[in-house]
């Protein structure tokens, strides 16, 4: 697989809590000049990586009730709102997994529905990150029929702040449960050039890293 294959796949990622003004500065200028698909930054930086990415083909994507996701439902919406309004075109949106766990589908879904039915109003996407690693192969099929339903664009393996990350065999999982038009964000642990082909290979159509510069030999 060619570097500029791997290159178009990326989302490069910062959202370390001593993330700065300047280092979100020096990703953006990094994923312009390698042509990644796009950046994932904390809604703070939503607006000025706007800025940042003027004139460039570089999607802004940043992340909702992040990393924990068991914020009340109305604070995710009115912070994909915000975020959307601030300039992002992608919004990845972390799972109530406290609704999950408890039994509570139907909260669960109204929430993602209805950030999902927003977003698209705005021609904005939705990655939904289900946290595989906390979960057995049966929930993760509960999870993707949600994402079936409330019609998001990805679903997302993983914060890579909650246990294990994104693996060949969860991939290959998610590809089979979900239909071709739901795409697949591989994220959480992935540092080599042979683990991000692999997870392509396996069905993944982005790559959600910090260690993007190294995957692809810089």
């Amino acid at each position: 697989m060619e570097t500029k294959d791997i290159a178009s796949k990326i989302d490069h990622t910062l959202l370390k809590p001593d993330t700065t003004t300047e280092k979100i500065k020096i990703l953006c200028s990094e994923a312009v000049e390698n042509n990644f698909v796009a950046v994932c930054v904390p809604p703070y930086f939503v607006s000025i990586v706007k800025e940042f990415l003027s004139g460039s083909k570089v999607k802004l994507a940043t992340v909702i009730g992040f990393p924990l996701g068991y914020n009340n439902s109305l604070i995710k919406v009115e912070e994909a709102k915000r975020a959307m309004e601030d300039g992002a075109d992608e919004l990845d949106v972390v799972i109530n997994l406290a609704a999950f766990f408890s039994g509570n589908e139907k909260t669960l879904f109204h929430e993602i529905e209805s950030i999902t039915q927003i977003a698209h109003l705005k021609s904005k996407q939705v990655k939904w990150i289900i946290e595989t690693a906390l979960l057995n192969e049966k929930q993760i099929k509960q999870c993707c029929e949600l994402a079936v339903k409330a019609e998001v664009d990805f679903v997302k393996t993983s914060t890579g702040f909650n246990g294990g990350g994104a693996t060949v065999e969860v991939i290959e999982l998610l590809r089979k449960l979900l239909p071709p038009q739901i795409k697949i964000k591989a994220s959480g642990g992935i540092k080599t050039r042979e683990q991000a082909i692999a997870i392509i290979n396996a069905g993944a159509d982005r790559i959600g890293t910090s260690s993007s510069l190294t995957i692809i030999g810089k």
